[in-house]
Formats: C-alpha cells, sequence, structure tokens
C-alpha cells in the first residue's frame, strides 16, 4: 500500500526551532544591517560636508594667501630639500614647480641678510625652536623685495627633520616704515637730521659713542633775505647753506638743522681742539660764499659757538655752545667763539 503519512516542511520541520523563530532572527539582522548602513551613510555625509568645509577654507587661505603675498615653505633636514608654495615661487620671480636648489636660493639675500638668516636659522635648529627675520632679497628676476621669514623646527625623537613657515612680502610696509623713520629723524626741507635726532644722540653719548665736540651754527643775514624776497628764496637759501655744511663736516658724527636757521655738528672724540676749530673756519668760509637763487646773488654768513665734550654732563654740552655762539655774534659775526667754564663763572665764553 503507498505510504500516506505526511512530513511537515519549512521552519517548524527544523529540529530545535520553535516555528516563527528564523523570521524574527532575519527581521533583526536586516534591522541591524540597516542601522549600520544608516550610520556608515551618515558618516560619509558627515566626511563630504568636511571635505567641502576643507576644501573652501583652502580656497579661502589660497586666496588670502595670494593677496597677502604669503607663502608656505618647509626644508627637510638634514637633506635640506625645499618646498614651497606658488606664492614663495612668485616672491623669488620664479615659475611654480620649478626645481629648488638652497644653495642656489640662498645667493638671492644679500651678505648682511644672509648672515642673520644662517645665524638664526642654526640656532633655531641647534634648539628646536623657531625664529622671524625681515630679510632682503634679489630676486632671480633682478628684482629687490622685502621679506617676512617665519621658521620653527619640528623634531622627531628630540631629532630635527625639517624646518618650516611662512615668507610673506613686506616691501611696501617696509618702504612706508623707512619714510616714517624718515621723517621722524630727518630734516623734510634740507635733508638733514632733524632736531629729534640730534637730541637723541647727545642723550646717548656715553664711554662706547663719545662726543669730541658741538657746534653750532647760525645763518647771519638770513632774516633780511627771508623777509625782503620771500620764503621760497629763503628756503632755497637753507638748502644751499645744508648742502655747504654737510659737504664741509665729511668727518662728523651727525649733522643737523636744529632750528629755522640754526644747524649743529657733532664731532667725534679724535679730533683735537685745533682740528676742531678748522672746522669751523671752514664751515663759517663756505657760508660766507654768494648764493645764487632764481637769478638773485645773495650773501650770507654764519656765526659759530663750540663745546668741547668733558666740561659737564652731555646735556650741558647745547647749552654752552650756545653761550659760545650768542660771544661770536656778539664779537661781530662770521667768527666763531669757543666756550670756556672759568672759575665762579657758570657759562662763560672765551675767545678761540
Amino acid at each position: 500500500m503507498p505510504d500516506t503519512s505526511y512530513t511537515p516542511k519549512g521552519p517548524a520541520s527544523q529540529p530545535g526551532k520553535r516555528v516563527g523563530q528564523g523570521s524574527v532572527d532575519e527581521r533583526h539582522r536586516d534591522a541591524t544591517i540597516g542601522k549600520l548602513k544608516a550610520e556608515l551613510a551618515a558618516q560619509a555625509a558627515l566626511i563630504a560636508g568636511q571635505e567641502v568645509a576643507l576644501a573652501h577654507s583652502r580656497k579661502i587661505f589660497d586666496r588670502a594667501s595670494v593677496a597677502a603675498r604669503i607663502g608656505v615653505w618647509e626644508c627637510s633636514l638634514p637633506g635640506e630639500q625645499l618646498h614651497w608654495t606658488d606664492v614663495v615661487y612668485d616672491l623669488f620671480d620664479l615659475p611654480p614647480g620649478a626645481a629648488l636648489d638652497r644653495s642656489e636660493i640662498i645667493k638671492c639675500y644679500p651678505a648682511e641678510s644672509r648672515k642673520a638668516l644662517d645665524s638664526l636659522r642654526g640656532l633655531a635648529i641647534a634648539e628646536r625652536s623657531g625664529f622671524t627675520l625681515d630679510a632682503e632679497i634679489t630676486t632671480f628676476a633682478g628684482h629687490s623685495r622685502w621679506i617676512r621669514i617665519t621658521a620653527t623646527v619640528e623634531c622627531e625623537a628630540d631629532v630635527p627633520v625639517r624646518i618650516f613657515g611662512m615668507k610673506q612680502d613686506i616691501t611696501e610696509e617696509k618702504i612706508l616704515s623707512d619714510r616714517m623713520r624718515y621723517l621722524a629723524e630727518f630734516d623734510a626741507m634740507t635733508g638733514l637730521a632733524n632736531r629729534a635726532r640730534f637730541q637723541a644722540r647727545l642723550a646717548q653719548a656715553d664711554a662706547n659713542r663719545p662726543l669730541g665736540a658741538l657746534l653750532l651754527i647760525d645763518l647771519d643775514g638770513f632774516k633780511a633775505v627771508n623777509d625782503t624776497f620771500g620764503h621760497v628764496v629763503g628756503d632755497e637759501c637753507l638748502k644751499a647753506a645744508a648742502e655747504r655744511l654737510a659737504e664741509g663736516c665729511g668727518a662728523a658724527d651727525l649733522v643737523a638743522r636744529v632750528g629755522g636757521d640754526e644747524f649743529a655738528v657733532l664731532l667725534g672724540s679724535h679730533l683735537d681742539r685745533a682740528a676742531v676749530s678748522g672746522v669751523a673756519r671752514e664751515i663759517i668760509e663756505r657760508m660766507g660764499k654768494p648764493v645764487v637763487v632764481r637769478g638773485q646773488s645773495l650773501r650770507l654768513g654764519a656765526s659759530v659757538g663750540i663745546a668741547f665734550a668733558g666740561q659737564g654732563a652731555p646735556c650741558d654740552l647745547f647749552a654752552q655752545a650756545d653761550t659760545a655762539l650768542y660771544a661770536a655774534k656778539a664779537a661781530g659775526r662770521n667768527t666763531f667763539r669757543i666756550f670756556k667754564a672759568e672759575a665762579g663763572a657758570k657759562g662763560r665764553s672765551a675767545a678761540a
């Protein structure tokens, strides 16, 4: 007879497993996989967003770098392999990506800048530190520039492996700074040092920077010229006087315009009394020559007061020379007098 028994099939027929248990496990597995996929998708979206933000930040940095003329550089140690961003190539007038040889690059620095760079760089590597330096360069195209170099040394197990940082074009800043310093220290009309610089040098006189003598010069007849021919002609006379003074005092420590028509000359301690008197005579002779301005031949003169260092504190030197100057004017002008401190007198002068 045929076998009419029935054998169940499907999950219920598997030994040791209850009916419906397989479908629960599958749903749990699917849920876990779905959750992991969602987490992976979220992470991928986060990474993508970070990449976009990073690319945006890099674009902003690159644009700012170009606008500010700031480039990034690095140099391996001890191999001296250089790597530059495009801005640094531009600073040195080299095409981006050109091969870099540090021994050739360093030739762009004049001797003074190269010496400073070598000193600071060597110290930074030795001390595992960094430095900042404003240095002059002459580019491969022959252009003169000033750059600000910042550097940091990176180490592995306390061994320097590279030095890196930024280089920025500060040429315009340097020009402006020099211009501001010039205006602060020099007389705009004559180009001589101004009163502020003169006073600063006088205050700095010490054993390391000794002074020998101070000459105060006052132009004789300048007021009459200025009143008769006007300030434009008067200014030309002052310029001519400044030129003659600078030419006649080439060995001076400082030549300055300290007032309207008053000038000062600081001489070093290497000149004796006779040599200083000779400088005064030379000044008087030069100032006595006619000045031709706009077709007018004008004659000025000069009175000179001299004070030697060592007769008091440096701050007293100006007052002493001023006393001698008034003595020269009282003696008939176009001459000089030397201050001489006399016993029992605080400030009197005697003729040279």
